[in-house]
């Protein structure tokens, strides 16, 4: 879209955007942090539809012109002017005519630049407002001045609560709780860490008769009462975390929480966030490839580590965009963390793109076999060798920032393909044209 059709876009479909919410009053939940945005978008989702009208932000909306294209329910136009028309007559009617509209708004809100709140959402009224991980190393830093000057400008969505709102934090990053000090809000902080007021344990991978992983199970403690959560078909304390962030919105809520947790049994987890899928030659696949950063990265890797498995592991990861002058440092770090989960002999690492050399580098430098670690310019290249490469019972992590495509890397083994639009991330037709 040209800057200046742009513009004039975002503004009318803004526009209708806060008509829209004036005209229905939907209560709105908005979500940031630079971790675990969509999951706990979709986790909160899972609670709140089990009770009431809800929607969420499609796939990842969460810029300034995603966020008012949610609150009407209407697509992307991406280049098309047609569709954009057909969005602001959209617009114009559900304004004008009636509708039955959402009781509730759950809305992601990205921050990729200086003022992206501002420009974001500080136009909304929120009821609550969830503010996931922020870690040392977070997406996006390159175009800050600091990290200080990164929390500062997410930290301005708290700003956006009603007087009678609920702030949600989570209480394992420090940076995160800090900001309990910005507001006379009722605050619900969650974690592992004692004193959060949702409170998760014993987090570990169960799995089935054939020794095969199937999900991830932990306890959650509320005001003296424990509930045991499962979640199928997904690993990591990314997943953990989302799910403690919906539960604490919950409590705040005064919901029944043992319905709250049941909710979380099954929900509707995004393609490319760590989710299991089979892969050719009885492979399995954890599939992470939505993004990547420094902290999202580390977590996968430890995740892969725990997994008891006999056959290899193999870990595919590629380059980590946006960090800056962190960029070296944060990449051999990768690699360290790397070896210390990818121990045994057999096991494997692939480093994809020129970033990812580093990653090799600190592997090799923690002592890592160099005859286990393989380098690839970019996607393609690596999907091909991985094709002719894996071995029956394979467990393979693919990761890597979106600039990266590392999805080309699961969709060269992935065993379903009749079905891979629906199991893979970017898909849709605009992203295939991406070379």
């Amino acid at each position: 879209m040209k800057t200046s059709f742009k513009k004039i876009i975002t503004y009318i479909i803004r526009a209708e955007a806060q008509l829209v919410i004036r005209k229905y009053k939907p209560k709105i939940i908005a979500i940031t942090g630079s971790l675990g945005k969509t999951s706990t978008k979709d986790a909160v989702y899972a609670v709140l539809s089990k009770i009431a009208y809800v929607r969420k932000s499609e796939k990842s909306f969460n810029s300034e012109i995603g966020l008012p294209l949610t609150i009407l329910g209407c697509p992307n136009g991406w280049s098309n002017p047609l569709a954009w028309l057909s969005n602001i007559l959209k617009g114009l009617w559900l304004f004008v005519g009636p509708h039955k509209y959402p009781e509730w708004l759950v809305l992601e809100v990205g921050v990729g630049k200086p003022d992206d709140i501002k420009k974001t959402a500080s136009w909304l009224s929120t009821d609550a407002v969830i503010i996931t991980a922020i870690g040392e190393t977070p997406p996006h830093i390159e175009f800050f001045n600091s990290h200080k000057h990164l929390v500062e400008e997410k930290s301005q969505l708290i700003k956006t609560l009603k007087p009678d709102g609920i702030l949600v934090l989570n209480a394992d990053d420090k940076i995160v709780l800090e900001m309990k000090t910005k507001t006379k809000c009722r605050i619900i902080t969650y974690g592992f860490m004692e004193g959060a007021d949702i409170l998760g344990s014993d987090d570990k991978i169960f799995f089935n008769d054939k020794n095969i992983p199937e999900g991830i199970i932990f306890r959650v403690d509320d005001k003296g009462s424990s509930f045991p959560v499962v979640i199928e078909g997904v690993f990591g304390r990314n997943h953990i975390y989302a799910s403690l962030a919906a539960l604490a919105l919950s409590s705040g809520l005064k919901f029944n929480m043992l319905d709250a947790t049941n909710s979380l049994k099954n929900y509707d987890v995004p393609p490319g966030r760590m989710r299991l899928l089979d892969g050719i030659e009885e492979s399995f696949i954890i599939d992470d490839t939505y993004n990547s950063s420094p902290f999202a990265c580390e977590s996968a890797l430890k995740t892969l580590g725990e997994i008891k498995w006999d056959g290899r592991k193999v870990a595919v990861l590629g380059d980590m965009l946006e960090l800056g002058r962190h960029t070296i440092e944060a990449h051999k770090n990768i690699g360290k963390i790397a070896k210390e989960n990818l121990g045994r002999k057999e096991d494997i690492l692939m480093v994809v793109g020129q970033r990812a050399k580093a990653i090799k580098e600190g592997a090799i430098s923690a002592g890592m076999y160099g005859e286990n670690v393989f380098e690839f310019l970019d996607s393609y290249e690596a999907g091909d060798f991985i094709k002719t490469f894996i071995k029956n019972g394979d467990m393979i992590l693919v990761k890597g920032s979106q600039g990266v495509r590392m999805e080309r890397v699961v969709e060269a083994i992935l065993l379903d393909q009749k079905n891979k639009r629906k199991l893979l991330v970017r898909q849709d037709d605009e992203w295939k044209d991406k070379k």
